[in-house]
C-alpha cells in the first residue's frame, strides 16, 4: 500500500478510540473503524532543509526555521531544518499527518517506516524528548530499492496540559519510588510501535525459498549406465541409496510404480542383472565387484522346504549363508 495525499482534516469520529476497543469484543475482526491509538495536536514537525519537497506538507520552499524551545537545544553546526506545525493520528491501519497551515496531510502506511525510535534534542539539563521517523518512499511508485527517497521526519509531541485535578494531585502525592507517567513522545513511539506490529512488512513474491515448493520425491545416487535402478557403491565402502528402482523422480503420474495402495514400495519391475567385475573382486576407481547388481528372487536362492540347496549350494564361497 502506497502513501496517500489528503486534502481534508480526518476527524476523531472516523475512529474508535482505543478504550472503546480494549473494553469490548469486536463485532468484527475485519472492516470497521480504524483504533485510534494515539492523537495529538499543534505537535512540531522538523525534516532536514534538503529534504523539502518530499513530504506534502513541507513544500520546497518553505523556510520556517524551528521555534522554541527545542530550537536553542539544537547544537552548532547541525544540518539546517525545517518546521511545520501538524496534528497525528495513530490509528490501526496507517500513521496520519496533517498540516492545518498547509491544509494538506500524508497517510504513511506502517511499512513505509524502515526505523522509528525515541530522540533525545539537547544535552545536559536542557533536552527534549522526541520521535524519529525515517521513512522510504518511491514517487514513482517503483519496487526496487534504488527508487526509494529517504526522508528523516522528526516528531515534538507538545505536553499535553494538566487539569487543575491533575494538577493538585501531582502536588500533593510523593513521588519517590513512584513510577512517572510516559511524556508525549514515549506515548507516541508505543503507539507506533503497537500499529507497526498489526501492519508487517508484506512477504514478496520471490523471498520464500523455492526449495519448500518442490512437492517431488528425489533419491540421490549415481546410476549405473544402461541398467535401470542399478546404482554404484562409493570406494570408501559407502552402500548405494536404499531404494532400488528409484532412478529418477517420482511423481504424481508414476508413482503407483514403486509404491502400493498401502504406501508399501515396491521398487517397479524385479529383474535380474549380472554384471562381471575385475578377477580380484575390488572395486576400484568406480567399478563393481563380484555379484554386484545382481536381484534375484527369495525362491531362487531357497528350496520350498526352507533349506540351503539349489543355487546356495552352486554359489560356494560367493554367498553367505542365510541366517534366521
Amino acid at each position: 500500500m502506497a502513501p496517500t495525499t489528503i486534502r481534508t482534516p480526518p476527524a476523531l469520529a472516523d475512529f474508535k478510540p482505543l478504550e472503546e476497543h480494549l473494553r469490548q469484543t469486536p463485532e468484527t475482526f475485519f472492516g470497521g473503524k480504524p483504533v485510534l491509538y494515539y492523537h495529538a495536536t499543534g505537535a512540531k514537525a522538523w525534516i532536514p532543509k534538503s529534504q523539502r519537497g518530499r513530504l506534502p506538507f513541507f513544500p520546497a520552499d518553505l523556510e520556517a526555521e524551528p521555534t522554541a524551545p527545542e530550537s536553542a537545544a539544537l547544537s552548532e553546526g547541525a544540518e539546517e531544518t525545517v518546521e511545520q506545525k501538524v496534528d497525528l493520528y495513530v490509528n490501526s491501519q496507517n500513521l496520519t499527518i496533517f498540516s492545518p497551515s498547509a491544509e494538506v496531510g500524508f497517510e504513511i502506511p506502517y511499512p513505509v517506516i524502515s526505523i522509528h525510535a525515541i530522540k533525545t534534542i539537547g544535552t545536559g539539563e536542557t533536552k527534549y524528548p522526541s520521535v524519529f521517523l525515517q521513512l522510504e518512499l518511491s514517487p514513482d511508485g517503483g519496487a526496487d530499492d534504488d527508487d526509494f527517497e529517504t526522508v528523516e521526519l522528526t516528531l515534538i509531541p507538545q505536553p499535553a496540559p494538566a487539569t487543575e485535578s491533575q494538577q493538585t494531585e501531582i502536588e500533593e502525592e510523593p513521588t519517590i519510588g513512584k513510577k512517572q507517567p510516559d511524556n508525549e513522545a514515549t506515548k507516541l513511539y508505543k503507539a507506533i510501535s503497537a500499529c507497526s506490529d498489526l501492519n508487517p512488512d508484506p512477504v514478496e513474491e520471490g523471498d520464500e525459498d523455492e526449495d519448500y515448493d518442490d512437492d517431488r520425491i528425489v533419491f540421490e545416487g549415481d546410476a549405473i549406465e544402461g541398467f535401470q535402478g542399478v546404482f554404484a557403491g562409493s570406494n570408501s565402502g559407502g552402500l548405494p541409496p536404499p531404494m532400488p528402482g528409484s532412478s529418477g523422480w517420482i511423481t504424481a503420474e508414476n508413482v503407483h510404480e514403486y509404491f502400493d495402495e498401502q504406501g508399501n514400495w515396491i521398487g517397479g519391475e524385479e529383474v535380474e542383472i549380472e554384471i562381471e567385475g575385475e578377477e580380484d573382486g575390488g572395486v576400484n576407481g568406480g567399478e563393481l565387484g563380484e555379484g554386484a547388481g545382481t536381484v534375484r528372487r527369495r525362491e531362487d536362492v531357497e528350496d520350498p522346504a526352507g533349506g540351503g540347496s539349489g543355487e546356495k549350494e552352486d554359489q560356494g564361497e560367493n554367498k553367505r549363508a542365510r541366517i534366521e
